[in-house]
């Protein structure tokens, strides 16, 4: 019994290093390939062109103008807020639209979860609207 274990061990073992070899190798490949092929042409950029800052190339451009003012002053948090809020929501919809496709072959499992899941991002909607994070003051 305990060698037909051992043998079962080793098939696993072989067939796993075959499964890297036949599927997962040329993905790493390229993977590599793709690292070693940047941090080259970094490197060629960095040792082949010269430097030389300028005053005009550090400023901002508008159109050809002069800029009125500098252009680095700091933005409101409700920006970023907003931004994330949008996201939440984004991904709420990439989650809804595959179920809304295939409602009719989920089961009930399947069904309450996703009901759940509407509950749960409408309670987080009403409280982000009853602290006021969507009004702009």
């Amino acid at each position: 019994m305990a060698m037909f274990f051992t043998y079962a061990s080793n098939n696993f073992y072989y067939a796993n290093i075959s499964l890297f070899k036949n599927e997962y190798f040329p993905v790493l490949v390229i993977v590599l390939t793709a690292f070693v092929l940047s941090f080259v042409i970094l490197g060629f950029s960095f040792f082949f062109v010269v430097q030389k800052p300028d005053i005009e190339k550090l400023s901002t451009y508008e159109c050809g103008f002069e800029p009125y003012n500098d252009s680095r002053h700091k933005f409101d948090i409700k920006f970023y807020l907003l931004a994330i809020i949008f996201i939440v929501f984004d991904i709420e919809t990439a989650f809804l639209l595959p179920w809304s496709v295939s409602l009719s072959k989920l089961n009930i499992l399947g069904f309450w979860s996703m009901i759940d899941f509407i509950f749960e991002l409408n309670f987080v909607y009403l409280y982000i609207w009853s602290i006021g994070a969507l009004d702009w003051d």
